[in-house]
């Protein structure tokens, strides 16, 4: 796994801290994945290997199939085998789409989540159509996709950890003036941002992925022309909040108040105005309305 980079040394604090979040029990890379993940980084990875290592599991077999046979990547014939779809998709995007099939499977003892996954799903899936249709440099419709799945992973990660997070996740949504992470700190010894960059890192996510997940709710970080956050990072993170904000105003799902305090700083990142909102609004509906 690739380590993120530290902006500053860690001191006793931050390892005290983040012993405190590992033992919350982020749930541990799934060995399908690692098994994966173990090939693919060989210097000549065995193809044969890692179908075989996918098809073990239908559902994932399947899930790879149909992503691979996904609009953005305009194949003209489908694809019908797990072979195929990791040579189409490439290994890169392959480990991403897998980390993502496994990822709902990840927390079984955790209820109530269908909503959650539904509306996660809506994001990325919208996530990556507005990085094609905005044509970003840089931006890559799979990376946005796998973004908008992984952003809020640490949520459910609480909900099975805290009896009372979901008291406290309905007044981060509900809070107009302070940040999310802000008000769950008021409750808690850490975040959802922050134990899902750690869950990420643990399933081999990208660098820029995972700090985007960890500043996601950080208008700081996002507007600060100082941050250290990566540009791609602050992208991913404007992506995800317009497409978060077209699916609350066309679907009614995944309501917060993020948008008021952190849509103006996305719009910039985005190069995009009110009236390119309002459009892109009326054009992704058929996109936000196509999961389920």
């Amino acid at each position: 796994m690739n380590d993120i980079v530290q902006e500053t040394p860690k001191t006793a604090v931050d390892n005290l801290i983040e012993r405190s979040i590992l033992d919350i029990g982020i749930p541990p890379c799934p060995i399908i994945l690692e098994r994966f993940m173990a090939e693919a980084r060989q210097d000549e990875p065995d193809f044969k290997r890692l179908a075989s290592v996918i098809g073990s599991d239908v559902g994932l077999s399947a899930g790879l199939i149909k992503t691979a046979n996904s609009p953005y990547f305009g194949m003209r014939q489908r694809v019908r085998s797990v072979n195929e779809a990791l040579v189409i998709l490439g290994l890169k995007t392959a480990s991403r789409a897998v980390a993502g099939l496994v990822l709902s499977k990840a927390f079984p003892n955790v209820a109530n989540l269908e909503r959650f996954w539904d509306a996660s799903a809506r994001i990325a899936l919208l996530s990556g159509w507005l990085a094609q249709h905005l044509n970003i440099p840089g931006l890559r419709a799979e990376d946005t996709y796998t973004f908008g799945l992984f952003r809020d992973c640490g949520i459910p990660v609480l909900l099975g950890r805290f009896p009372l997070y979901g008291d406290v996740l309905l007044a981060a949504n509900s809070d107009v003036t302070r940040g999310f992470t802000e008000v769950e700190a008021v409750e808690l010894p850490t975040n959802h941002a922050m134990v899902g960059c750690l869950l990420a890192q643990n399933w081999w996510l990208p660098e820029e992925i995972c700090l985007a997940i960890r500043n996601h709710h950080d208008l700081v970080a996002l507007e600060s022309i100082d941050s250290k956050l990566p540009v791609l990072s602050r992208r991913l993170i404007a992506i995800a909040q317009l497409a978060e904000y077209i699916v609350q105003q066309q679907l009614g799902l995944s309501l917060t108040q993020e948008w008021t305090k952190l849509g103006a700083v996305c719009l910039r990142i985005l190069d995009l105005d009110e009236t390119d909102l309002e459009t892109l609004t009326i054009e992704a509906t058929p996109i936000a309305a196509s999961v389920g």
